[in-house]
């Protein structure tokens, strides 16, 4: 099969790429390098079945050429961040809309088998229900929230009129190998594995209450695969048991919570990244944080309800938040000394 992967040079993409090509798929990435780079795929840029085009997903011929001859799309590109989102809200409407359409008319277009994309647990906005439920949103409380319910809204108008089949991945805080620790947008997680190696103290916004429902990479790549090819029958038939009914006049359109199911309030993310790394560095072991205050658009507590996927895809995550912890500052430590 020939999947082609947007944003294939980022964190997450670039992850995916060089999974499917070891599973013996060929893979096209089509990047811009905006925020993804070149060295991430160094380990498979010369594997015969990879193809690196650069582009962007803004230009709508750019799309209809990455994805000629495909069978699949994972779409990952997109301008992620909040706080980018709040200082800069159209180029993020840019990226993260028109991008996301042009790549949705071009997968049509091309008809592929399956359009696959990158959602996000931002969607769940100001709703206070936890643990959070796929069919339960609230109102959003940012720019990037707004782009990535978007999405999932066109996702579902293309099932129904042009019948595309699209499954949406919300994912929850994604973390490890390749996640980039530079730049003003940095997730937190690289961010303060960064600054502990540097001897420097992590800034905590808030007063450190706030928890996430930390997503190890390895589970992200099991639910893409899912994904794609989990047949299409099954997913009806699954369907039913929770309690959904996939109409058989329409394409299948579903959203799934990508996570683990756990809880890790941030001054206990602090708490385990300082452990793991005094192994390396007992100087780490002194290190205290800084608090600030809390970020605009930032939501207080993040925990998925993972059972849809499970009961559908067979979504069955081997890593928890601990895990991944110490796997992601085992590759910190080896990669940014």
């Amino acid at each position: 099969m020939k999947i082609l992967i947007t944003g294939g040079a980022g964190f997450i993409g670039s992850n995916l790429c060089e999974y499917f090509l070891q599973q013996g798929h060929q893979v096209r990435c089509l990047d811009n390098l905006a925020t993804g780079y070149l060295e991430n795929m160094s380990d498979f840029m010369e594997h015969p079945s990879f193809e690196f085009m650069e582009g962007d997903i803004r230009d709508f011929d750019t799309c209809r050429e990455a994805v000629r001859d495909c069978d699949y799309v994972l779409h990952q590109a997109a301008l992620g961040s909040v706080p980018r989102s709040i200082k800069n809200p159209i180029s993020t409407n840019n990226v993260n809309i028109v991008g996301f359409l042009n790549m949705l008319v071009a997968a049509r277009d091309a008809k592929v088998k399956r359009f696959v994309y990158a959602a996000s647990s931002s969607t769940y906005g100001d709703s206070v229900e936890l643990p959070k439920v796929e069919e339960h949103i609230g109102r959003p409380l940012s720019p990037y929230a707004i782009t990535k319910y978007v999405n999932e809204l066109y996702a579902d108008v293309f099932s129904k009129t042009y019948g595309i089949e699209c499954i949406g991945l919300r994912y929850f805080n994604v973390f490890g190998r390749r996640q980039d620790p530079q730049g003003a947008y940095a997730a937190v997680i690289p961010l303060w594995v960064k600054d502990l190696i540097a001897g420097e103290s992590p800034v905590i916004n808030g007063d450190g209450s706030f928890s996430r429902d930390f997503t190890y990479i390895d589970n992200v790549i099991e639910a893409n695969d899912k994904a794609l090819f989990t047949p299409t029958a099954i997913i009806r038939e699954r369907a039913k048991f929770y309690n959904l009914d996939l109409a058989e006049q329409h394409a299948i359109n579903l959203v799934f919570n990508v996570a683990y199911g756990g809880n890790t309030t941030l001054y206990q993310l602090f708490e385990i990244l300082r452990e793991n790394l005094a192994q390396y560095d007992s100087n780490i072991a002194d290190i205290q944080p800084v608090f600030a205050p809390p970020r605009a658009g930032d939501i207080p507590h993040y925990i998925a309800s993972i059972l849809k996927a499970k009961r559908i895809l067979d979504y069955n995550p081997r890593y928890d938040a601990l895990q991944g912890f110490k796997e992601a500052c085992e590759w910190y430590w080896n990669n940014l000394k």
